[in-house]
């Protein structure tokens, strides 16, 4: 379902939403395309998308296919998803306390986590993508750098589209961790920011907390506050949607919806 993109004063439904390769922490798969089409956005900035190399599409893919998105998608690492634990239980996954999980990015120590290598796996890529009912009238990606205690690359997706007789400039991204040394991330990606005067959206799984989120992008605010991590009970927001003050942004909210260690957020956005 569109929400009327386009129309003069409805901006643009945009939200972001870490689907953790589409399994909970054990590897069980929940239903990923029912969940986004719950975000109901009309751009739609996913992280953790897994692509199995046995020819399967996607998870960002298949929620392109089943919903009428066109998607643009990168590879930000190579890896492993488990196989579903048969040990499962009830929670969404092992715990903190635990190392066994259901991903294993390549590039890791080996010998810590030996329950988990001995589990069945497919290899695969994992990256982000941004799905969007909008025409796009340019995109392009904008290199993040990978620091040494990342596996990943990290990078932002831009992509320009009309809105409102307008352009909008949306990024979306996933950072690294401060421990890893993300401010040098954010000091790439603010150069690549819209200016004050270009209406713009920056969106994504940050990592970090919004505070000094805000302060690592001066001039940008946030269009959405609540907690997002862990979703099973969340006492953090990791993930964020801010704007520039050419763009206005209403309806924030962080959305309760099940299957991924992360909540989506979303909100409606206008140039201003």
């Amino acid at each position: 379902m569109t929400t009327g993109a386009g129309t003069a004063g409805a901006g643009l439904r945009v939200a972001s939403f870490n689907v953790h390769c589409g399994v909970d922490g054990w590897g069980r798969p929940f239903d990923v395309v029912a969940a986004c089409r719950a975000v109901d956005a009309d751009v739609l900035v996913l992280q953790e998308s897994w692509r199995p190399d046995d020819g399967a599409a996607s998870t960002a893919g298949c929620v392109a296919a089943a919903l009428g998105y066109h998607v643009v998608e990168e590879v930000l690492a190579r890896g492993r998803l488990l196989r579903p634990d048969p040990s499962a239980d009830a929670r969404w996954g092992p715990g903190i306390r635990r190392t066994v999980s259901s991903l294993r990015l390549d590039g890791g120590l080996p010998g810590r986590r030996t329950a988990a290598r001995y589990r069945p796996s497919e290899a695969g890529s994992w990256g982000l993508a941004v799905l969007t009912r909008v025409p796009v009238d340019d995109v392009d990606t904008v290199g993040l750098g990978r620091l040494g205690r990342d596996r990943a690359r990290r990078l932002a997706i831009r992509c320009r589209l009309a809105v409102d007789d307008r352009t909008l400039t949306v990024l979306g991204t996933h950072m690294s961790h401060l421990e890893q040394g993300s401010p040098t991330q954010f000091r790439r990606l603010r150069s690549a920011l819209p200016g004050p005067g270009e209406p713009g959206v920056v969106t994504g799984d940050m990592n970090l907390w919004g505070p000094a989120v805000v302060a690592l992008l001066p001039g940008w605010r946030r269009a959405v506050t609540g907690r997002t991590w862990p979703a099973s009970r969340p006492h953090s927001q990791l993930d964020h949607l801010l704007v520039n003050r050419s763009a206005a942004g209403r309806d924030g909210a962080v959305l309760p919806l099940p299957g991924s260690d992360h909540l989506p957020v979303r909100a409606t956005v206008t140039p201003a």
